[in-house]
């Protein structure tokens, strides 16, 4: 079987702004309620987590890591924004999210994205695994 190159000649990997550009995207595209409850976070992409983070969690690689939340859970106490506090948000790290996107060629980078995304706002917004599917397949479905 032959694999044609010719799409593929003078394409360049997904920067850190097509990342954030999917993310973006994703965020849109969330089913209620689950858009409410993220309007205030905002989302950042990286290359990679810092090693701080990957070491907080007791994690040797970096492409162990595909996103992080960061922020004060609306389960949490003070879940109300104090001034000063930072935003909530939500890291994406590309390197970790191209590395798993290549390995599992079942999903598209979107779906990656959105996954993750959805991952990382499930937990902060206290909803279980399953609460997660369940709005990821609305997402998929629209």
């Amino acid at each position: 079987m032959s694999i044609s190159s010719e799409g593929w000649h003078n394409r360049f990997a997904p920067t850190l702004d097509d990342i954030e550009a999917l993310a973006s995207q994703a965020l849109r595209d969330l089913p209620e309620p689950f858009k409410s409850l993220a309007a205030d976070v905002t989302c950042s992409v990286a290359e990679f987590a810092d090693d701080d983070v990957l070491e907080g969690f007791g994690m040797e690689s970096p492409f162990e890591l595909m996103g992080l939340f960061s922020g004060i859970g609306l389960t949490e106490d003070g879940a109300v924004p104090q001034t000063g506090q930072l935003p909530n948000t939500v890291y994406l790290y590309r390197r970790a999210i191209l590395d798993y996107w290549a390995e599992n060629d079942d999903n598209t980078l979107g779906e990656v994205v959105t996954h993750v995304l959805i991952h990382e706002l499930g937990h902060h917004f206290g909803f279980s695994d399953e609460d997660m599917e369940a709005i990821e397949a609305a997402a998929d479905a629209e």
